[in-house]
């Protein structure tokens, strides 16, 4: 007996292969493995290694939105929600395993540090599950979770445990505080100078990285991604004074 014919596909679809789509969250959900790379590294003492696993689950986080827009992994596999699958392990990788980093290494004091762990686990969760996190023109609303960066920062930056306690208090009261955070590839106030700007960033802030410079280079590079940081955040101020063009 025949089959039936397939449905016609959708206006503008392309009809890409399911198995494409399939591909892509498995590629979003190789996040998870990498965040358990990354906690054993933690647990190894292996703290560069640990963040440049965080630094790759960046990267998949942010190549894989345009790869399941490019798939149409919404209609070529409906069975899986992409975004829950996105939370789930942006919630591993920006907040859950950078928090044991920053406990484990040191770097926040060890009579707070449950206190101060507990502090980001639960803002960040007000974070993750809020469903006004963004603005009609893609600005974050609060201190978006980049707990990864901040635990960077202050490895690479060796401020003391003084600094890293004060810094997770702040970060923490951002979350919940009325100031916006840009986001460098969804706002489009700037053009593309924006994402220039922000790969910039990422680059000279993953190079810190680094083992093998000397003392002077990797103080020049860190006053130059901690600059390019201050830019970043000073536009996310400026839409808070001025407010949404409309």
């Amino acid at each position: 007996m025949d089959a039936p014919p397939s449905p016609p596909p959708p206006p503008g679809s392309s009809r890409k292969p399911a198995w494409l789509a399939w591909a892509v969250h498995g590629f979003t959900a190789s996040g998870a493995v990498i965040a358990f790379l990354a906690l054993a590294a933690v647990f190894e003492g292996r703290w560069r290694l640990a963040l440049s696993w965080l630094v790759a689950a960046l990267v998949v986080d942010g190549v894989d939105g345009t790869l399941a827009r490019w798939a149409e992994v919404k209609a070529r596999a409906p069975r899986i929600d992409g975004d829950t699958l996105d939370l789930v392990i942006d919630y591993l990788t920006y907040v859950f395993v950078p928090t044991v980093f920053l406990w484990r290494a040191g770097l926040i004091p060890a009579p707070a540090a449950p206190w101060l762990a507990a502090l980001i686990l639960v803002s960040a969760l007000y974070n993750f599950t809020r469903k006004d996190l963004k603005t009609e023109d893609n600005y974050f609303r609060g201190f978006p979770s980049l707990w990864h960066v901040a635990a960077l920062y202050l490895f690479v930056g060796r401020f003391g445990t003084t600094v890293g306690a004060v810094s997770v208090c702040a970060l923490a009261l951002l979350t919940f505080a009325p100031v916006h955070f840009v986001h460098p590839f969804r706002v489009s106030d700037y053009g593309r100078w924006l994402p220039a700007l922000a790969t910039v960033w990422a680059g000279t802030t993953a190079a810190l990285l680094w083992p093998g410079w000397s003392a002077g280079t990797l103080s020049i590079l860190l006053a130059l991604s901690l600059a390019l940081a201050a830019v970043l955040l000073g536009l996310g101020l400026f839409r808070t004074v001025r407010g949404s063009r409309g």
